[in-house]
């Protein structure tokens, strides 16, 4: 399967970076979050490389959904970003990310996050999770097993670099964490599954779309992605009372052990 993702990510990130570098105008979905031509072009890549490998498999996909197309999902499905962190990517940053999952009873088994302009890709499932260098001509070129690392006495935050938010700076004060590091996209969890940083809280909201391969790469790296109430963080959320379809709760991302994890 992460073959398969993989090359749809590659070849999405292609297409993606002709955009970025040719320039292209923004549009606004129905919740004021912008949408380019790139976040288009990539999904219909992606959508067609799953379908020609896993036809019986339902796509929850970010520009679909808020298109209405959106399939009935059964017990695995996938979900994908096309382009992750638009904003960064009008802006002329390069922390946006292709990302792709596959979810399985509620869980995120495997996924991949590739950021083009940085040249760089992250890779889970069944516990083994990878970084890959990509070159110019979007070919892999080294591939590097990656891993949390242990819980330190002076940890270090991650933080969304456009969704920030008060709850945030409380979460840092309440567990003495003095260093953070704002980033875009689903970076901030490759950074934890790589073992850069250590935790990352989220207090604003986010979809399951945005989380789902970077929380596949950091659970396959040994690290955790849970709710409030210390439950790890599902997928595949419908019919919820007090949100839309596939919106996520507040969560907070760990690297480290469970054991360092439970003492936190």
């Amino acid at each position: 399967m992460l073959e398969t993702f993989e090359r749809a990510a590659l070849e999405a990130g292609k297409a993606i970076m002709k955009v970025y570098r040719e320039g292209c105008p923004t549009a606004r979905k129905a919740d004021n979050s912008p949408v380019t031509i790139a976040d288009e072009r990539a999904e219909r890549i992606i959508i067609a490389q799953l379908e020609a490998a896993f036809p019986d498999t339902p796509i929850i996909a970010e520009e679909s959904v808020a298109a209405g197309n959106v399939p009935a999902i059964g017990r695995s499905f996938f979900l994908v970003d096309p382009l992750d962190g638009t904003r960064e990517f009008v802006d002329r940053r390069r922390e946006f990310t292709v990302n792709i999952a596959y979810i399985s009873e509620g869980r995120p088994l495997a996924g991949i996050v590739y950021a083009p302009a940085l040249g760089v890709a992250f890779a889970g499932e069944d516990s083994k999770a990878e970084k890959l260098l990509v070159d110019d001509r979007f070919q892999v070129t080294r591939r590097t097993p990656i891993r949390v690392r242990p819980q330190p006495a002076d940890r270090t935050a991650l933080a969304s670099r456009s969704h920030n938010s008060p709850q945030t700076d409380v979460f840092l004060a309440a567990n003495a964490i003095s260093h953070c590091t704002n980033i875009g996209s689903s970076l901030k969890f490759c950074m934890l599954a790589e073992g850069l940083a250590d935790v990352y809280p989220r207090f604003t909201r986010t979809m399951e779309w945005d989380t789902a391969a970077g929380d596949a790469v950091l659970r396959a790296a040994g690290g955790s992605t849970v709710t409030l109430d210390g439950l790890p963080l599902t997928y595949g959320k419908t019919s919820q009372m007090h949100d839309s379809d596939f919106a996520n709760p507040n969560f907070i991302s760990w690297g480290g052990a469970r054991s360092a994890l439970e003492r936190a």
